[in-house]
């Protein structure tokens, strides 16, 4: 095992974890700035106003992307499986 492959092996793994956040992340960002102005123009400052929502639409979110998530994490886990060969070499 080159330091090469180590280098892209955990860059692969670090581009796949991010893409996997980035929905989840993207609708809480969404759901957070419209909340922020959903409060800015009615003055209300209650914190759970925030967070409800945000905890909500994640979840809807995960269970939305979910299929697509596991399909990234199994093709990556197979492609590692399978080269397990080239890697003992």
């Amino acid at each position: 095992m080159t330091p090469e492959f180590v280098i892209s092996l955990g860059s692969e793994a670090i581009q796949l974890a991010l893409l996997l956040a980035l929905p989840l992340l993207g609708v809480g960002l969404a759901v957070g700035l419209f909340i922020a102005v959903l409060q800015a123009t009615t003055q209300i400052q209650e914190m759970t106003l925030s967070f409800v929502p945000k905890i909500v639409c994640v979840l809807l979110a995960l269970l939305a992307a979910s299929p697509w998530m596991l399909s990234k994490i199994a093709n990556f886990t197979s492609q590692l499986i399978l080269s397990i060969p080239q890697i003992i070499k």
